[in-house]
């Protein structure tokens, strides 16, 4: 069923499913290429600091191979030298080991990029599955690493063999010599051997990383089947975000509608628009729209407004303006303030009148709405 499954993947993997690889720690990473780089970064620095290193190893060996009779009787005396001759090694050792592992991590960050993740430090007991393990022990990528493992094993024993038989008069040789001459003997011998495994390495790196992309890709594959389901689950969060996005539809809706009947005036254009205004001169500096809708929530508004005394104005295009380019809860635009003005006068000369506190008002006279602020330029609704 395993070896079906693996046979049934045969599409690359979806952006969705390589960030999630990565969330989980799945980069494609070269161990090769780790080695190369970490071992490349110590022989260059034994080069440009060789000389240095030299006489520092020099002064070492001269200060620990520096005995008398006080000091062999003195076991306080001796442990004190050992210290110190170690916390001397610790400070050429440490920065060395500390070039080496930022070479080797920035190998890794140039192949698979940078990638923080604590989830392969999460306990996994199926991994503790002796079944489980022996099928990834025999799997083909496992096998492959491990010839490629025995055949870098086999290449660098090799070098090294055959380079020591070569210099091995060299290497004996320098037992007979000064101790000066002896440690630059040496550093130059191990430098040609370094040389020769950086050049092993760099090939078998050049091989490695275009492998390792490759089995990660192979790894990541996808059946038609992951795939379809992959985008169903997509189209699921869709589906529950529009219905979250029309039940906060809703709910703005039932709010608005609640502000009606607190409006000082509705303004309609017959059956298409209809826009819920109120001013108090108190508290805003320019009029505010509570509530506005379009066609069946243009009635629901004016039903509404008629059930609580509120005064519905039929003023068609002052209602366009007001319902393309004012928002809700916001002050109207500037370039209304004269229009409203006007309806809103008009408005309070009637309500004087049916209180009989003032003459009835004549006709509602012409508005003062921009021509650019009407959607339908001026057609009348």
């Amino acid at each position: 069923m395993a070896e079906q499954d693996s046979q049934d993947r045969t599409q690359p993997a979806t952006p969705r499913k390589l960030s999630k690889a990565r969330e989980e720690g799945q980069v494609a990473r070269s161990k090769d290429l780790g080695h190369f780089a970490s071992i490349a970064a110590g022989g260059a620095a034994l080069v440009s600091f060789g000389p240095m290193l030299t006489d520092w190893l020099r002064q070492i060996l001269l200060s620990g191979l520096r005995f008398d009779s006080a000091m062999v009787h003195n076991t306080g005396f001796m442990t004190d030298r050992l210290l110190e001759l170690t916390i001397r090694m610790l400070w050429v050792v440490l920065p060395f080991g500390g070039l080496m592992m930022a070479a080797t991590a920035a190998s890794c960050i140039g192949m698979g990029g940078w990638n923080w993740t604590l989830k392969p430090l999460v306990p996994n007991f199926a991994k503790l599955n002796p079944l489980t393990g022996i099928v990834g022990i025999v799997s083909k990528d496992k096998l492959v690493d491990v010839l490629k493992a025995s055949a870098l094993a086999i290449v660098i024993g090799a070098i090294g063999a055959l380079y020591l038989k070569s210099h091995v008069e060299e290497l004996v040789g320098v037992v007979a010599m000064p101790l000066p001459a002896g440690i630059q003997q040496a550093a130059s011998a191990m430098l040609g051997g370094v040389g020769l495994m950086l050049v092993a390495l760099a090939l078998f790196a050049m091989i490695d990383v275009p492998l390792q992309r490759f089995q990660h890709a192979q790894r990541l594959k996808m059946s038609h089947q992951e795939i379809k389901q992959e985008h169903k689950e997509q189209q699921g969060n869709q589906e529950v975000k529009g219905k979250i996005r029309a039940r906060m539809r809703e709910a703005s809706k039932r709010r608005m509608l609640t502000a009606v009947p607190q409006a000082d005036l509705i303004v309609m254009n017959p059956t298409h628009y209809a826009v819920a205004l109120k001013y108090d001169d108190k508290t805003m500096g320019a009029p505010r729209v509570v509530a506005k809708g379009a066609d069946l929530l243009a009635m629901t508004i004016r039903d509404l407004a008629r059930a609580s005394s509120v005064p519905v104005l039929q003023a068609p295009v002052l209602a366009r303006a007001l319902y393309a380019h004012a928002e809700l809860d916001r002050e109207i635009p500037a370039a209304l303030f004269a229009a409203v003005a006007q309806v809103l006068a008009y408005v309070y000369q009637l309500r004087a009148a049916l209180a009989g506190n003032a003459a009835m008002p004549a006709a509602l006279p012409e508005l003062d709405v921009p021509a650019e602020l009407d959607p339908h330029q001026g057609v009348k609704q």
